[in-house]
């Protein structure tokens, strides 16, 4: 039970913290406590049974002479080395004798004692190094992650995280991530470099040509479907005064030839109005990128874009449509998306069993983080050892200490029962011969 600290604190007027608990198992204290009795039991009796030969064999000579010296010798050993076990950790038979009672009185020595030798053998650079290159990790998550069942287990805890930070996610933060994040920063950032290069690439590389391709192809697509409709917005804007009769006559014609020009584009893939299309959008990147004047337009442009009110709500609104497509997506644990990462964490594991190469730079990457962390945080990480001794209770922290360490200790009192029995013996030996 954790014992507490009753003195207040003068300086504030207010009691001190309680003493933490140490945390335990009870079901392995318990088997300690037995294993701690059961040696002391055996210590003790090979006492009291020293004492019993050296009552029976006091004043004989000869052989027994010899026994008798032995079991003298061996209590002395016995009581000597008892009372060194027990000075460790209490005052023996409760008497306060000057340098007893070690641990409960001199448990912050013991906490800085085990600092510096967790840090000075353990928290080393070169050791930390040595031992993380030696466990090869890197292979070993690869093995991990091939299997089929762990890269699930990676995924599925992945997706739960992910779950779990877009639920966290309120619309008050995106929209402040926006104003205040994003906005600011897009308003000071030029914006013609950007497109002008962007734009340069595109049309250099022909990657827009899909894009005309399939507007191309859906004008054409609605034009064939929907000429009442092209009818009726055309003949809006015709003249009042032109009969009917023309304005049918002229609409079928512009219908039919708007349709007819649009195929043509789409087959022949050097239309004249393709390439116009390209040098126009060539000029236009030119311009973003050298005039001053186009540039100048689409910095305001850009001003008015960001400044209108409507911007934060389509932002939010299509954060939303995101966050509800991942969510469910990630909700399916059979679904595409899982089954994808799944098959993703699976091939990067066998491409690390496969590529020593890789293996080995990973490998290096995590012993410099390691050392890197160590020499970062090392100093900090032995000093709990110190802050967690310094607030235990001596008396709590000498019963946890001894019943970890108590049965091992109790084959000191063991051995110096019969070492000293046999110098013992060997003293008597020497008095003989040289009587």
């Amino acid at each position: 039970m954790p014992a507490t600290t009753t003195a207040t604190n003068t300086a504030t007027g207010t009691p001190p913290r309680s003493a933490p608990a140490l945390n335990a198992d009870p079901d392995l204290d318990q088997e300690r406590r037995t294993a701690l009795r059961r040696m002391r039991s055996v210590a003790v009796g090979l006492l009291l049974f020293a004492a019993t030969v050296y009552l029976v064999t006091l004043g004989e000579d000869g052989f027994l002479g010899f026994v008798n010296a032995g079991a003298e010798a061996s209590m002395v050993g016995a009581i000597a080395d008892w009372f060194a076990v027990v000075a460790l950790f209490k005052h023996p038979l409760g008497i306060p004798i000057p340098h007893t009672a070690l641990v409960p009185k001199r448990k912050e020595m013991l906490g800085r004692g085990l600092e510096e030798f967790v840090g000075e053998n353990f928290l080393q650079p070169d050791i930390i190094k040595d031992r993380v290159l030696g466990a090869e990790p890197a292979l070993k998550a690869g093995q991990w992650m091939a299997e089929e069942r762990h890269a699930r287990r990676v995924v599925h805890e992945a997706t739960d995280l992910l779950r779990l930070g877009l639920s966290r996610v309120d619309d008050e933060d995106v929209a402040a991530f926006m104003e205040q994040v994003l906005v600011p920063r897009f308003l000071e950032e030029p914006i013609s470099p950007i497109v002008g290069s962007l734009l340069k690439e595109v049309v250099e590389d022909g990657a827009h040509h899909g894009v005309v391709d399939l507007l191309l192809e859906e004008a054409h697509r609605w034009l064939e479907g929907n000429e009442s409709t092209f009818h009726d917005v055309v003949v809006e804007r015709a003249p009042w005064w032109a009969p009917d009769s023309l304005n049918e006559r002229v609409i079928h014609r512009l219908h039919t030839e708007i349709l007819t020009w649009l195929t043509d584009i789409r087959r022949e893939p050097h239309h004249r109005s393709r390439i116009a299309l390209d040098r126009l959008l060539r000029d236009l990147a030119r311009d973003l990128l050298e005039d001053a004047e186009t540039i100048e337009r689409m910095e305001r442009l850009k001003a008015r874009f960001l400044g209108h009110p409507q911007v934060t709500s389509t932002y939010i609104s299509l954060w939303n449509a995101l966050k509800r497509s991942l969510e469910k997506a990630l909700a399916d644990t059979d679904g595409e998306l899982v089954r994808r990462g799944v098959r993703e964490v699976q091939a990067y594991g066998e491409r690390l069993v496969a590529d020593a190469g890789r293996r080995g730079r990973l490998d290096v990457r995590a012993a410099d983080l390691a050392v890197f962390l160590i020499d970062r945080y090392g100093r900090e990480l032995t000093a709990v050892i110190t802050t967690t001794i310094d607030e235990w209770d001596g008396k709590e922290a000498s019963e946890k200490i001894e019943l970890h360490v108590g049965k091992d200790l109790q084959f000191i009192r063991i051995n110096g029962t019969i070492v000293g029995g046999l110098v013992g013996v060997l003293i008597h030996t020497v008095a003989v011969v040289l009587g």
